[in-house]
């Protein structure tokens, strides 16, 4: 499904849309459909942890988002060998509005959200 970004995505801030493939439950995928890069690979952050924030009212208003719209919550993983030592960036979600096909990456406020990191090791999450 492709998505209208209603905001910059940080390092990207000409990428206007982005083609969301789901993986699993877990992973998904994220392109750019207008050429070949950049291309990120994302996380279900709730397989994880538990993970909440408060979207940003310019947010709600770009992507036209109430509490009743449906939305997913990714964030970008920056893949290792082994893929247990892959990175995850848990302070700038993506989030798709699957109501009207728009996505942002919200930039999430450190000192609100000190338990979120930028570069969490996947393996800090799995038990064996």
């Amino acid at each position: 499904m492709v998505f209208e970004l209603k905001s910059q995505v940080l390092g990207f801030e000409t990428l206007q849309k982005i083609k969301l493939e789901k993986i699993d439950d877990m992973f998904a995928k994220a392109t750019n459909i207008d050429a070949e890069h950049p291309s990120f690979v994302l996380i279900n952050p709730f397989m994880l942890l538990e993970y909440d924030f408060e979207l940003p009212d310019y947010i709600k208003i770009l992507m036209d988002v109430d509490e009743k719209s449906n939305l997913a919550i990714y964030n970008i993983v920056v893949i290792q060998k082994p893929l247990e030592d892959s990175l995850i960036n848990f302070i700038a979600p993506f989030v798709f509005n699957f109501d009207n096909n728009t996505a942002s990456q919200v930039v999430l406020d450190n000192s609100k959200y000190p338990q979120y990191g930028i570069l969490e090791p996947l393996n800090k999450f799995i038990t064996s």
